[in-house]
């Protein structure tokens, strides 16, 4: 018999579609950092040119510096235009909050397989039940919103320049944007992520920067303190574990000071990307959920739902967990 014949056939796992535009979002994310800092050092160029002495004729010079001056004043338009939605997003009033706010979240997927570096590449966390919302503390005032666009509460904090009283020192400019689940049985603003501190954006950070830089500086605040006259919500962290077998029990069937709604899964280097993406993933049954069902951001259940399907070994599929109504 030849020997190609007693070769048997192997067929490479097929990579799924959710795997597939997790790498994808990944290399988008490289790319945009080259572009910055492709950016960045055209613009250290051009200012070192323009502040360099040219004893030799101007008229040479002068077509360069020109060249160089376009090439800084046209950035990428999309990263512009984000870069002024920051900076504008705690002044705005009205409908344009409204619209500005309802297309700012990061939004997470339904997990649908395991991720590839699960254990090394990956957050878990027990999602706390209630409201998800932005808070935005400003020119001595704190307000949140709502997933779409509607305030929830204005009220005093202690979030830097959110309250009167606060940070008299700073800069009436500043602004700080946190991503948090108002949990209702204990009035607490349960913070997820941090997008901007003190008017400085985290968008383009880590998740990993991001969740260590939370915990650095909340406290400092004094935000995760008891309420008080000018401190009307209490703020706290969630426990975040990485995720090994470990972190996911703790997550999982571990104590959670809040009623549990499911699990959130955040890779380590996603950057905050509004909207949906495969980078946040969200599990629930009914062991750390007890709404099993999905609703829309008015409360309405959909009239299709996502579920995840297991594969027996007898090959009969069934749902990983049982849909109530």
């Amino acid at each position: 018999m030849a020997p190609h014949d007693l070769r048997r056939p192997f067929k490479r796992p097929a990579i799924s579609d959710q795997q597939r535009r997790r790498e994808l979002s990944l290399q988008r994310q490289a790319q945009n950092r080259r572009d910055a800092q492709q950016h960045a050092r055209c613009l250290a160029s051009t200012l070192i040119y323009l502040q360099s002495p040219h004893p030799e004729s101007t008229s040479e010079p002068q077509v360069e510096v020109e060249d160089e001056v376009e090439l800084e004043t046209e950035p990428d338009p999309e990263a512009l235009a984000s870069e002024i939605d920051i900076r504008q997003a705690s002044k705005l009033r009205g409908s344009q909050a409204r619209k500005w706010f309802a297309r700012q979240l990061m939004l997470p997927e339904w997990m649908i397989d395991v991720p590839d570096q699960l254990a090394q590449d990956w957050y878990v966390f027990a999602r706390p039940a209630g409201k998800r919302c932005f808070v935005v503390s400003t020119n001595g005032t704190t307000v949140s919103r709502l997933r779409n666009g509607s305030r929830l509460h204005h009220f005093p904090s202690a979030l830097p320049n959110g309250a009167r009283n606060r940070d008299a020192s700073g800069s009436a400019q500043s602004y700080s944007i946190l991503d948090c689940i108002f949990h209702e049985s204990d009035h607490t603003y349960y913070v997820v992520d941090m997008v901007c501190w003190r008017g400085y954006s985290l968008y383009e950070c880590t998740a990993e920067f991001r969740f260590f830089w939370l915990n650095s500086k909340l406290s400092e605040t004094g935000a995760c303190d008891p309420p008080s006259q000018y401190h009307r919500y209490r703020f706290s962290l969630v426990p975040v574990y990485n995720c090994d077998q470990l972190g996911l029990s703790a997550a999982y069937s571990g104590e959670a000071p809040y009623v549990k709604d499911g699990l959130l899964f955040y890779n380590k280097h996603a950057h905050y990307q509004t909207g949906n993406t495969p980078l946040a993933l969200v599990w629930k049954d009914e062991n750390c959920s007890q709404y099993v069902i999905d609703t829309d951001s008015k409360g309405q259940i959909p009239s299709q739902q996502q579920m995840v399907i297991m594969m027996m070994q007898s090959w009969m599929a069934r749902s990983r967990f049982s849909i109530r109504t």
